[in-house]
């Protein structure tokens, strides 16, 4: 463990006496924002998480997270400890890619239904180092709006979903892997290109390209409360085509702000609200562990050893209550 954790007085009791689901929900909480963000993400009730964050510090003999003006932080003990908890975790994920290259390669198929132009690298990542791995697994990639992508996941038809979801179910296990930010866009033509506006409701009026079935529930409720998208002028289920009716002119919209990020840089699009305020929201790896295949499972594993808390969603130090 790092210098200046005291972990215990006999370092071999403390490596015998560790539970591993313990670290693993330490970084759950770090990763996920919080106590209640993580007990949703990896569907546990939020006492069993206080009470295993609480074995967990009895353990390393420090307090890994304090109360702050700010909301909750972490300790220098709770720095220490996440690094040798990701150097832990690495070492743990690519066991199976270990495994996998001394025995026969996996075969198979890998079914991900994943929301409209997804912006996510780790992801990326993870299924060319998997692919490199498991060249005669497939990996088969759909896309879906989210609430089809969490259905796909529950019935089997999927093996790993990615999308938000409004309300965790109780069958399925979410990982956190990005925060996603949706921002109000106008096009080139629009009289607030440029310039934008002091305060949402003042688009309550204007003419909306709208997402359709695949507008995150938070989304709808930021919109709602402030009286946006009540005059549609067309909708789209991709955001491709969402981005693309904006641009032209057919009206203003929502885009997360990575997709529209390369159209913004080109002046095409312009984002119109206060960063401050704008509706945000976890996308999560969506899976049922107890049914995954072993190539399903090989491919989670790989995707897990290349989230790290630097990756968006994460925010050093202050994280909520």
């Amino acid at each position: 463990m790092a210098d200046g954790l005291r972990v215990s007085k006999n370092g071999q009791l403390f490596a015998r006496n560790l539970d591993w689901n313990l670290v693993k929900l330490f970084l759950g909480i770090v990763r996920s924002g919080g106590i209640s963000t993580a007990a949703r993400a990896l569907n546990k009730q939020q006492p069993t998480i206080s009470a295993g964050l609480k074995r967990l510090e009895d353990h390393v003999g420090a307090k890994l997270f304090v109360r702050t003006a700010r909301g909750v932080a972490l300790t220098p003990a709770a720095r220490s400890f996440l690094k040798s908890a990701e150097e832990i975790e690495v070492l743990i994920s690519g066991l199976p890619g270990e495994v996998a290259r001394t025995s026969a390669n996996l075969q198979g198929l890998v079914t991900v239904r994943v929301i409209s132009d997804l912006v996510a690298p780790e992801f990326d990542q993870a299924m060319v180092a998997f692919h490199q791995i498991n060249p005669d697994v497939e990996i088969r990639l759909d896309i879906a709006p989210w609430r089809d992508v969490v259905l796909s996941v529950k019935d089997g038809s999927a093996d790993i979903g990615i999308a938000c979801d409004a309300v965790a179910s109780p069958e399925l296990c979410y990982r956190p892997l990005m925060r996603e930010w949706q921002q109000l866009y106008c096009g080139r033509g629009h009289p607030a290109f440029g310039k934008g506006i002091s305060e949402p409701e003042i688009a309550a009026d204007e003419t909306f390209v709208l997402t359709g079935k695949d507008e995150p529930a938070e989304l709808t409720g930021f919109r709602r409360r402030y009286g946006l998208g009540e005059r549609a002028g067309a909708s789209a289920e991709t955001l491709y085509e969402v981005k693309r009716l904006i641009q032209i002119g057919i009206g203003i919209g929502f885009l997360p702000t990575a997709v529209a990020a390369e159209a913004v840089e080109a002046g095409e699009l312009w984002p119109m609200l206060d960063p401050a305020i704008l509706p945000t929201y976890h996308v999560f790896l969506i899976t049922r562990d107890a049914k995954l295949s072993a190539p399903a499972r090989a491919l989670l594993d790989m995707t897990d050893s290349n989230l790290k808390p630097e990756g968006p969603g994460y925010s050093a130090g202050h994280i909520e209550p």
